[in-house]
């Protein structure tokens, strides 16, 4: 060991001491020195202290580059580089082993580094939100057309790609590892999205059109649903309704949750207590509104007001009421939230809660181009309130 430490003390004077050459002189595979700088228990104690006493010897803080990736995957820097980039013809079985070498290691090219060299991609990355059978998402598709516009008129572009739910972070690890993007804008996030846990723990500049737990500390924008709810509820408590109703998202929705607590705050603060059955949940589809409007409708004292939490749930409850013969405005009132188009054409207009997205858009695009800068603004975490669209399906005057 002492001959070898002697070597070692050679490569540190030359400063070009890496995890191969730890491994190589702790006798050990390079895989297992880097879990024993990393502490993982899987290394073998006698070799972890092999190991570390090597590093300190070399002066060697663990910093995987891209020659212990070729070390670990018995292929060249060349190799390596090619795949990252995809840049060159690679054979799926050479790509495979890199790719596994570089997850193994979690290697990740410097983001900083990168922009520092002016080799910045210009690219975002930009996971499609999931639609389930029967749904539709008009925001988020509004969202992704003027966060286009935006991340344009700076100089960059967006790069889409599919985000199932099943492995929601692939497709962000495999972008990162080959260098297609500089970072990432989420959207239709949750309460422990695991996207952005896996962002905050790699160090990858985002931002986010949405929230996530209180503990995470990210840059988003997004609006106060609760705000907005309790808006429409007292509207609606304003023009004499006591018996209201409210058809919710299922329960453990961030964003869903939220505005139902709006119904809750506007009521407590008005003394009213509604009954339970008042308070339906459906899934974000017109067909399973319209269900839930037909159960609160046969109820022995049926509401005279109820809220929906989409526009796209309350279309599903106009429509059971205008096949019951119901008159909108006038024996029920409804409203929406998100000011889809159509709510002003249907007859009686949709009132609904309007979100700014063209503001929101930018918002999040000059959040995303400061976190990649390095330059966190100290408002970086924004929270707008909606606008309460009166129209003639809650105030028949309208």
């Amino acid at each position: 060991m002492k001959q070898e430490l002697n070597v070692s003390r050679g490569i540190k004077d030359s400063l070009m001491a890496t995890l191969r050459d730890v491994a190589e002189h702790a006798g050990v595979p390079i895989l297992e020195a880097y879990h024993a700088l990393r502490g993982k228990a899987m290394a073998d104690d006698k070799n972890r202290e092999a190991v570390i006493q090597v590093a300190a010897e070399l002066g060697y803080t663990l910093n995987v580059t891209i020659k212990d990736v070729a070390a670990l995957a018995n292929v060249s820097i060349a190799t390596v580089s090619y795949v990252l980039n995809d840049s060159h013809p690679v054979s799926p079985a050479t790509k495979r082993t890199v790719l596994e070498a570089v997850d193994s290691l979690d290697y990740r090219p410097n983001v900083t580094a990168r922009s520092l060299q002016a080799s910045r991609s210009r690219l975002i990355g930009y996971g499609w939100h999931q639609i389930k059978p029967g749904q539709s998402a008009p925001l988020l598709d509004r969202f992704t057309y003027w966060m286009a516009q935006a991340a344009e008129a700076s100089g960059y572009h967006v790069l889409t790609f599919s985000n199932p739910d099943d492995h929601p972070t692939a497709m962000y690890r495999e972008l990162i590892k080959t260098n297609r993007v500089d970072g990432f804008v989420l959207a239709h996030t949750n309460r422990n999205d695991a996207r952005i846990r896996y962002l905050l723990d790699a160090g990858i500049p985002f931002a986010a059109f949405g929230r996530a737990n209180d503990r995470w500390r990210f840059p988003y924008v997004d609006i106060d649903g609760r705000i907005g709810i309790d808006l429409a509820t007292q509207h609606l408590l304003e023009m004499g309704h006591s018996q209201i109703a409210i058809v919710g998202w299922p329960e453990g929705s961030l964003s869903g949750d939220g505005r139902m607590q709006g119904y809750f705050d506007a009521l407590d603060e008005a003394g009213i207590t509604p009954p339970r059955e008042y308070i339906t949940r459906a899934e974000n589809t017109s067909s399973d509104a319209y269900r839930a409007a037909a159960a609160l409708m046969r109820l022995p004292s049926p509401p005279t007001a109820i809220i929906c939490v989409s526009d796209l749930m309350a279309l599903g409850v106009m429509n059971y009421l205008n096949q019951q013969g119901l008159k909108i405005g006038e024996d029920v009132a409804v409203t929406g939230f998100d000011d889809d188009p159509v709510s002003d054409l249907l007859h009686p207009g949709l009132t609904t809660l309007r979100q700014p997205i063209d503001q929101i858009a930018a918002q999040v695009i000059d959040l995303f181009l400061a976190e990649l800068d390095g330059n966190r603004p100290k408002d970086y975490q924004i929270l707008l309130a909606p606008e309460l669209i009166v129209r003639g399906s809650s105030d028949p005057r309208r």
